[in-house]
């Protein structure tokens, strides 16, 4: 009996410690796959030219997971070596708080949470084992311990001084990285509007409304009523519009990105998706949609998975590409690869010369290639996060009651 019971324990000891020890990884290799069989050689003047970019990508989530940033990995899609391999110069990394149980593109409730486990999993403090919040906040640590640690070759951006400034040093020669903070969602305001300083202050300047539900700002095009924008998320619309960080309609409701694109007083984004033309999904934007962020300044970000594109080959990312061109012009477009988002893609960062390779393929000017892989987002960023001044210390003040 004794023997049994110990046993038993040894056996529950093993699968727990398993649990945390492998849980996480085992997780990730699944969700976050390459699947390289479509890649093409790249022709003389796509290297060269790829070679000449300063590319920008509008959404990676590799933060969530337990990896270290300045290592290349086995796994996932997204580190600093392939980052540099790849020629980026700049990448934006979201954080995701939550995400429902079964998770799918057309209904979900918010009731339910997968990022709990994933966060005891990787053995994170235990302030963001409850806290959306904190786990924004810890996923901002984690970048900051990650510049620290990369001796120059990675900088955090808080301002368009700091877009600017690193544009400069590296068509001088410099091969560091920028990287900025989004919000995948802003239910890890909690609810609370003071908490938008606390995000702002950590180094965040992108957000997006919603995620795969709905929730106290708006409605998700995942969620169960697929409603628009709430009193709070007006509110919240108009305060980051104050404090220069840049709204994200990725993932919202249809009705959500109407009244945001009808109240948008800045540049607007879709961090990343596809477009309807080439790929029906509840998700992808509507020409409509297209021409509503164009109007505002805005950027569509174009992802690289099956769900946006319906063809993960370059090929088929270049074509939606060219649907946002041919709508609203070159302006408009640029990269929002998802990666590390849990998708399976047809190539990793240190390979986005194969996007090069594909517009070259499709006739893309030289010009329109660099507006596309990382111009149109520069600029955006350079024209649209607060000045150096407003950037560090002090908030910037909220708007007043009339402007809400």
């Amino acid at each position: 009996m004794r023997r049994t019971l110990f046993a038993v324990f040894a056996c529950l000891v093993l699968g727990v410690a398993g649990f945390f020890i492998f849980g996480a990884s085992i997780a990730e290799g699944l969700m976050n796959r390459v699947t390289p069989s479509r890649i093409v050689p790249l022709s003389p003047r796509a290297r060269a030219l790829h070679a000449s970019l300063q590319i920008a990508d509008m959404h990676a989530d590799t933060l969530l997971w337990q990896r270290d940033l300045l290592d290349r990995g086995s796994r996932g899609q997204v580190d600093l070596p392939r980052l540099e391999q790849g020629n980026v110069a700049l990448q934006i990394f979201s954080s995701v708080t939550k995400t429902p149980r079964h998770q799918n593109y057309d209904a979900n409730e918010g009731d339910t949470d997968n990022i709990t486990l994933l966060s005891v999993a990787q053995r994170q403090p235990m302030r963001t084992w409850g806290s959306l919040l904190e786990r924004s906040l810890w996923h901002a640590g984690k970048l900051e311990k990650a510049e620290r640690g990369s001796k120059g070759r990675l900088r955090i951006l808080r301002s368009g001084d700091d877009v600017r400034r690193l544009m400069v040093e590296r068509l001088a020669g410099s091969d560091t990285i920028g990287a900025l903070l989004s919000v995948e969602g802003l239910h890890d305001l909690e609810g609370k509007a003071e908490n938008l300083d606390r995000l702002y202050a950590a180094g965040f300047r992108m957000g997006g409304i919603a995620h795969f539900f709905d929730n106290e700002l708006g409605g998700s095009i995942h969620g169960l009523a697929k409603g628009g924008l709430t009193p709070f998320g007006r509110r919240m619309v108009r305060a980051m519009e104050a404090r220069g960080m840049i709204v994200d309609v990725a993932h919202s409701s249809h009705q959500t990105v109407a009244e945001v694109l009808a109240m948008a007083r800045r540049p607007v984004v879709s961090s990343h998706g596809g477009v309807q033309a080439t790929c029906k999904g509840n998700r992808n934007l509507t020409d409509a949609e297209i021409r509503g962020i164009a109007r505002t300044g805005g950027v569509v970000g174009i992802g690289y998975w099956d769900a946006a594109v319906c063809d993960i080959s370059p090929r088929g990312i270049a074509a939606a590409i060219a649907h946002v061109r041919d709508l609203v012009g070159i302006a408009h477009v640029g990269l929002g690869s998802d990666f590390d988002g849990a998708v399976t893609t047809a190539f990793d960062t240190a390979q986005l010369a194969q996007i090069t390779q594909a517009l070259v393929d499709r006739g893309f000017s030289d010009g329109e290639i660099a507006a596309v892989m990382g111009g149109n987002v520069i600029r955006l960023l350079e024209q649209g996060l607060p000045p150096q001044s407003a950037s560090r210390g002090s908030v910037p003040a909220p708007p007043t009651a009339d402007g809400i």
